[in-house]
């Protein structure tokens, strides 16, 4: 059977009775987490096991963990990490590298706690006008340097069995809003977007795993991309990605609807399976029923996606550490 068209999140650092239940039922593509389900290495490893065994399968478990303000593994357990921007210009020219090294460290703390994915490489392409919730975490603002960085992130998390979530397509850095409060209107050509923007995405258009951007462009409508099949269209036709695509999380204020409305709207418009963060039980329940089971071509991407998971390679992690440490120092 088809695995449901959901990502779900857990309340709590258990599971209740009701959400095993759910979870059982829904049979998710994945969840994600959230500070709210961490506390110690021993009980996020605990949380892991218990859902992918709430589904009877090995479902691949979300995070966000770019570092900086957005990481969910924190301290005293877990390493601290630099905005990305800042990682990025202290390296200077050797960013490539230490931004391979940063999430290969990452890549390692996360597969320590049966955590096989991450949303990340963030790819949106900044300007002096990128909303500050965005733009530290963005890797610069040349759209080739912030595509070869993507690609060692990318590779630095499937070097240590992760699979890296490419986002947000199709580029969120022109945008002076935040989407978590409310929905950007950006108003560029489709040139001026193929030739920047865009150039990110469609260097790392083999990755398995993207996330869209609700993010409206009135040059392809009045929609935001997540909603909208055209930008669905063209992510798939002009950015040339067939990998498994993921909406930003649904419950943010930039999408305006309920919750199950939304579900299947994005559905509708082409993406493959549904983000849902931070919602009672009662809503991540209507939201599983409005998504109901992925379709065929959505199925096999999820395969493909899944498949691309393997075993971490060996590494020496106090001469990764050092070698970074030297690079953020100017070494």
């Amino acid at each position: 059977m088809a695995f449901g068209a959901t990502i779900l999140d857990a309340e709590g650092l258990t599971l209740t009775a009701a959400e095993k239940a759910l979870f059982r039922s829904a049979d998710p593509f994945g969840f994600i987490l959230f500070a709210r389900n961490i506390d110690t290495p021993d009980q996020v490893r605990a949380l892991t096991a218990e859902m992918r065994d709430a589904v009877g399968r090995d479902v691949p478990i979300l995070i966000d963990q770019e570092g900086g303000r957005v990481q969910r593994l924190r301290a005293p357990h877990w390493r601290e990490w630099l905005p990305p921007l800042e990682h990025v210009e202290r390296a200077g020219a050797h960013a490539d590298e230490a931004m391979y090294l940063r999430y290969r460290l990452i890549a390692d703390e996360l597969r320590a706690v049966g955590v096989d994915c991450n949303c990340a490489p963030l790819v949106d392409v900044a300007s002096d006008e990128t909303h500050p919730f965005l733009r530290n975490r963005c890797y610069g603002t040349d759209p080739e340097e912030v595509a070869a960085i993507g690609r060692s992130v990318a590779v630095a998390h499937l070097a240590g069995g992760v699979l890296p979530v490419v986002k947000h397509i199709p580029g969120h850095g022109r945008a002076v809003a935040d989407s978590h409060l409310e929905l950007p209107v950006v108003d560029v050509s489709p040139l001026d977007w193929a030739t920047s923007d865009a150039v990110p995405f469609r260097e790392l258009n083999d990755l398995p795993l993207g996330m869209t951007a609700h993010i409206t462009f009135p040059a392809w409508g009045d929609l935001p991309a997540t909603l909208h099949a055209p930008m669905i269209e063209t992510i798939r036709r002009d950015l040339g990605f067939d990998g498994l695509l993921m909406t930003d999380d649904i419950s943010m204020k930039a999408l305006k609807g309920t919750p199950a409305d939304l579900a299947r709207a994005s559905l509708d418009a082409g993406c493959d399976v549904v983000l849902l963060c931070n919602a009672d039980l009662e809503t991540r329940t209507a939201v599983a029923d409005a998504s109901g089971r992925m379709g065929p071509e959505a199925q096999a991407r999820a395969e493909r996606a899944m498949a691309a998971r393997r075993e971490p390679d060996q590494i020496d992690i106090p001469a990764m550490e050092a070698r970074l440490a030297a690079l953020l120092s100017g070494g």
